[in-house]
Parts: C-alpha cells; structure tokens; sequence
C-alpha cells in the first residue's frame, strides 16, 4: 500500500443472500491512518460489509480494496495485513494471555525472537500487566476486550477492524478502550474501522463517519458536518402520563419537525429551541393527567443525524431489529 492509495476503498460493493439484497452499492475511500465510525441500525448492512472487507463473505458485485490488495483475487494476503477484534472475543479461557499471544504470532510465522519482543511491547500497550500470564477465566470483561485487541495486533497489521469493541463494557472499561485505540491511531498511525452502537464512541474516536441504510451510505462526513447539516435544535421532555398523546399534540406546534418517542421521553426538533420551550410547555400542560419530569435543551447529536437520515434512534434500531443474515 502506497501513502497515496486509500487504507479502504469500495466501489459499487454489493452483496445479496438469495433474492434478498442486503449491500446496494457501497463507495468508501478511508485515508490511511484515519479512524472511520461506521453505523447503521441491525440489517442495514453494516456487517455484511465488514465481512466483505475482512475476507470472510465473498461480494456478489463491485470491488474492494484493502492495504491496496483486492479482497477477492489476494484474499490470504488482505489477511496477512489486516487485524480483526470482532464483538464476541473467541478466546480459550483455559490459557493465559501470554500463551494465547504467543499462539497468534506462530500461526503468523513470526520468528520466536520477533514474537518475544511483540508480546512484550503488546502487553504494555493494552496494559495488562502480570495478568497475562494468569488464565483468561480470570479477566473482566475490559481485560478480555484488551486482550483480544493484542492479539489482532501481534503481526503489525495496516488496517484494525473493531466490531463493536465495547459492547456489554462498563463507562470505566469502555472508556479504556478508546485510550487504547487513540493511542495506537496516535502512535502507529494505524488505520480503524470502527463499526458501533455507540454514538458517544464514533464521536469520540472517528474523523469521519459514515451511516449506513437499507444497503446503502446514507450520511458521511466528520462528526461535526453532519450535525450542523442537521441544523435543529433538540428540546428533551421526560413524562409521566400519556406520552402518546403528548406526542400527538405536541406534532401540532408549528416549529416542530420531528417528534420522537422512546419510552417516557420525547425528542423533539426544532428551529430555535429557546423559543420553542415555552410554547413546548404550554401544549402539555393541555394533555390531562400529564406530569413533567424534566425538559431540557440541546445542540444536534450524532443520534440526531441518524435519526434524520434513518427515521429512528440508533437505540431503538439496535434493541428491535433483525440480525442480518449470515453466511
């Protein structure tokens, strides 16, 4: 891979199961050593294109480049340059940390002075401590996590593929994997593909972000772009009472565009949120038997986009959608 060949780059990448479509033509170009936030609600995609990207899942059209390697004529050798840490960490619980690692670098042939140095640098990078050498059925979850992104990272890879890293993580241990991430795009300059449930985390780690949608890129750009390209205010109002009819009548208030539910909450967007409150207050108290438990303002979110561009939270689309079909 040359310094001016993107890390990744798709174009028209397509994938069906069956007669059914789930990848329409997806065009992305990552720069290396970038750290690009990919989202998408359960069955839009998203996946399916990791896959691709990794080797696992042949595409059915388009092209795909990885480490300026086709994924589908250099297969092995895309694999030999890339390191994958997928949401469920395959890890046998019966080994230690350091025998795990040094299991990956043999499977990569590393020579065993090569190997011994990686290890060393690697358990200092994830900060693992003399816990590597106990077994892995004693790790925390976080540990677990850091672990296995060491061991995507024993052959020195170009490009890390992070499925949703932090999912099932505590605020402390997910705050720590994105230390360990920044650090390494820091560092190394190494290249992130970063697919997540976590809005908090596209916009904490990514340059740039895109969203994917029924099979298709539907939003890109870094965190800020696409929340001024939102360009509405958000009013949050927490009730007790009747929310849907609170919904409802508060869809009849000329400077509301969208109104969202979840729950007890309401989401509402608006053009100019100071002015919108009061009006925002009066229509409930016209809703019988409802009580206000909070209201408060705020600027566009990265789930404000997705919800513009989806039509719904990325909540909501990760606790009830489908799983998207695999090989």
């Amino acid at each position: 891979m040359t310094e001016e060949q993107p890390a990744i780059f798709t174009a028209g990448l397509a994938r069906s199961f069956g007669e059914t479509l789930a990848v329409r033509g997806v065009d992305l170009a990552v720069a290396p050593g970038e750290i690009y936030g990919f989202l998408g609600p359960n069955g839009a995609g998203k996946t399916t294109v990791v896959r691709m990207l990794c080797t696992l899942l042949r595409p059915s059209g388009g092209a795909a480049r990885v480490a300026g390697l086709d994924v589908v004529e250099q297969p092995r050798d895309v694999r030999l340059r890339i390191g994958v840490a997928l949401q469920e960490a395959a890890l046998d619980l019966g080994q230690t940390g350091r025998e795990l690692l040094s299991l990956q670098a043999r499977l990569f042939a590393l020579p065993a002075a090569a190997a011994r140095d990686r290890i060393v640098g690697l358990i200092d990078l994830v900060d693992l401590g003399s816990a590597i050498d106990r077994r892995v059925a004693t790790y925390s979850g976080g540990m677990r996590r850091r672990l296995d992104l060491a061991l995507a990272l024993v052959h020195d890879p170009d490009v890390l593929f992070l499925d949703e890293p932090t999912t099932g993580l505590d605020p402390v241990s997910r705050r720590q994997i994105w230390g360990e991430v920044e650090r390494l795009n820091r560092e190394r300059g190494l290249t992130v593909f970063l697919t997540t449930q976590y809005l908090e985390e596209a916009d904490a780690l990514a340059g740039r972000v895109g969203i994917i949608a029924d099979g298709r890129i539907v939003a890109e750009g870094t965190p800020d772009e696409l929340k001024r390209g939102v360009g509405r205010d958000v009013v949050v109002v927490r009730l007790d009472g009747d929310v849907v009819a609170a919904s409802e009548r508060l869809r009849q208030l000329p400077d509301v565009e969208h109104v969202e539910r979840s729950g007890h909450e309401l989401r509402l967007s608006v053009s100019d949120g100071p002015a919108a409150i009061p009006a925002v207050a009066t229509a409930l108290t016209s809703v019988p038997g409802l009580s206000v438990r909070e209201m408060a303002l705020r600027r566009p979110t990265l789930d404000d986009v997705f919800f513009s561009v989806t039509g719904h939270a990325i909540a909501d689309s990760e606790a009830n959608g489908e799983a998207e079909e695999a090989t």
